[in-house]
């Protein structure tokens, strides 16, 4: 055992009435004060209601985003085949299977060629009138008839994609 050195009789006497440093309560994390409370249930509230927002914005953006990934597909047979008119045919039909899923079908089904690429370009800022009227050029009609060069396939894709994802239907 090791022998603790002894005390000074009057240094003894002065530590006894000392007692331990007593630390205080941990602070609580609940609010002190009914606003606090009432500040986390509107925040509460916010965030509920826009989660519940964004579900249903997501939900119906499903036609678009189904449209996109066909889009995808329709531009890999476009690159992959030395005849794009299959392809620029499925780019055709799918502008208008998506412009059919966003809008009344009254509105959009009597619609083809220079008055349905009209339509797309009044739906979306910014679109290029003719690109889109050189797909929709009766495209969707014609069987093997070349209607444009190679070079115009990726600004053809370009411009759907954008309208794709740029349309704006007005309630």
């Amino acid at each position: 055992m090791v022998d603790t050195p002894k005390l000074d009789p009057s240094v003894e006497a002065a530590l006894r009435p000392l007692h331990d440093i007593v630390a205080p309560a941990p602070v609580s994390w609940l609010p002190q004060t009914w606003g606090w409370a009432a500040l986390a249930i509107v925040f509460g509230l916010v965030l509920l209601i826009w989660l519940i927002r964004a579900l249903r914005r997501y939900r119906r953006n499903a036609y678009r985003r189904e449209a996109l990934r066909l889009l995808d597909v329709a531009a890999e047979d476009i690159r992959n085949s030395p005849i794009s008119e299959a392809g620029l045919q499925e780019v055709a039909e799918l502008l208008k299977r998506t412009a059919l899923a966003a809008w009344p079908r009254e509105k959009v089904a009597s619609l083809s060629g220079p008055d349905f690429a009209r339509f797309l370009t009044q739906s979306a800022p910014n679109m290029d009138e003719q690109a889109l009227a050189a797909l929709l050029d009766d495209l969707e009609y014609r069987a093997s008839d070349p209607v444009t060069p190679r070079a115009d396939d990726r600004h053809i894709i370009e411009t759907a994609r954008d309208w794709i994802e740029n349309h704006h239907v007005r309630a």
